[in-house]
């Protein structure tokens, strides 16, 4: 967790070493109070969770008490695109935040879900040395505090020819300074998939192995002062495959599409071919310090590619090959724990 050792001037052993401790207790003063303590480091980014649940009936929201802090290299705004875009170099901004906040999670009903969040946020950008900055290369201002009131809907309904997921987001900055951001920030993700082909009197494994095509349509936009790294990143594996983290623009406004359709190969291994689009809408100007413009973004871009797909018992394994518009290659891979 400290910047110190990630470059000093000198090496240190710790910079290599990438783990995750998670410690748990079930009962913590004897009332079934539930405590949760996760340190993840990776080479570039650290985080430490903590989060007390305190018990309540089914029938009333959940409360959870959450302290967060994280460094991490902030790429998709003050990243640098290079090789045709196709990848994001650093530009010498890491964000360190402190957290601090409820969650209330309201029961579930029916299909529905929903969460509602205030938690006090200060972020401090920090150089590849470790030492605090206030502005990014180009001398723009990078660093804030703010109150953050935040409510989450979600939606979902699945069968065995069809699924649907939907969620939004709505945040709220409350200026309790006057130094403070103040602004309004809403997300909204969209997913839909459905078994291609006859789907009656299959078994269970014959429905796992079918052809299945998938859309999904994420997009969002805020008002009102915001600091460059709060802006929408597009570009990426989990956004345009083909470009860099953020390669494709950053925006006040943002819309993302993407299509995919997998085909069985055998009984652990699919076949997919994607096609992914994204745009930040004309809003890259709007967002302090124009990053779009001063790195050469383009602010629309076009991926497609193909990949494949393996499922096991020890997790799920992607590899996907994409294309952007100007036919820059670039290969992802993703491995996921089976939960």
């Amino acid at each position: 967790m400290l910047p110190s050792l990630r470059n000093a001037g000198g090496w240190s052993p710790l910079s290599l070493v990438i783990g995750s401790l998670c410690i748990k207790h079930p009962n913590l003063f004897g009332k079934s109070e539930k405590l949760d303590v996760l340190w993840d480091k990776g080479l570039c980014d650290s985080n430490i969770l903590v989060t007390y649940r305190k018990p309540r009936p089914e029938w009333l929201s959940q409360h959870a008490f959450i302290i967060q802090h994280s460094i991490s290299p902030e790429i998709g705004i003050h990243g640098i695109p290079v090789e045709n875009l196709s990848r994001s170099a650093g530009g010498g901004v890491n964000l360190s935040r402190l957290s601090a906040g409820v969650d209330l999670s309201e029961p579930a009903s029916s299909n529905w879900s929903s969460k509602t969040s205030i938690k006090f946020e200060h972020v401090r950008p920090v150089n590849d040395d470790g030492r605090s900055i206030s502005r990014d290369l180009h001398g723009f201002p990078v660093t804030c505090s703010m109150v953050v009131l935040k409510q989450e809907s979600r939606f979902a309904k699945a069968t065995d020819r069809s699924f649907t997921r939907f969620s939004v987001q709505i945040e709220q900055g409350i200026p309790i300074l006057s130094k403070w951001l103040i602004f309004n920030r809403f997300k909204f993700a969209a997913s839909r998939g459905i078994r291609l082909g006859p789907v009656f009197f299959l078994t269970r494994e014959e429905l796992d192995s079918a052809k299945v095509l998938n859309w999904n349509l994420t997009g969002g936009s805020i008002v009102g002062d915001i600091a460059p790294y709060q802006a929408f990143s597009i570009g990426g594996q989990g956004s345009v495959r083909g470009y860099g983290d953020g390669a494709v623009g950053s925006g006040r406004s943002c819309l993302v599409a993407n299509s995919e359709l997998t085909l069985p190969l055998s009984s652990m291994l699919e076949g997919a071919v994607f096609l992914d689009c994204g745009s930040d809408l004309g809003s890259g100007r709007h967002v302090p310090g124009n990053p779009s413009l001063r790195h050469g973004k383009p602010g629309s871009g076009v991926g497609m590619g193909y990949g494949l797909r393996l499922k096991s018992h020890l997790g799920h394994l992607q590899v996907d090959l994409a294309m952007n518009s100007l036919k820059q290659r670039t290969v992802y891979f993703g491995f996921s724990n089976v939960s």
